[in-house]
């Protein structure tokens, strides 16, 4: 988890296997220094953290990525963009936790996710 949270949950809705969250992204993080100082972009490796973290959130327990099947960076993500809708469909198991994912800005899809989870 970052030090300083590069994105911040504005509303979380969960029903039986679904989440759905929306979020915005904080414009002044250091990250965005280096990643990159005249483009700044969202890296991918913080949408999948930003997946983990909210999945282990919302069923609260410490999870860790096992496999990603098939990870997808669609579009970039520039931290202006006004809010962003994650939407992560799961199926526990015994043993893990399938995960389809998706990141969306407005009606652009940024990034897909297959994974599967397991307990930390």
């Amino acid at each position: 988890m970052l030090k300083e949270p590069l994105f911040k949950i504005l509303s979380l809705q969960q029903t039986e296997h679904v989440i759905e969250v929306v979020l915005e992204i904080d414009q002044l993080n250091k990250i965005f220094a280096g990643h990159f100082p005249d483009q700044p972009v969202v890296p991918g490796a913080c949408m999948l953290q930003l997946v983990k973290e909210t999945l282990a959130g919302a069923l609260n327990k410490p999870l860790r990525l096992a496999k990603a099947d098939n990870i997808k960076f669609l579009s970039l993500v520039e931290p202006s963009t006004p809010s962003l809708q994650l939407n992560i469909a799961y199926q526990p198991g015994e043993t893990d936790i399938k995960v389809n994912a998706s990141l969306m800005a407005a009606r652009t899809v940024c990034m897909k996710l297959q994974a599967i989870f397991i307990k930390a």
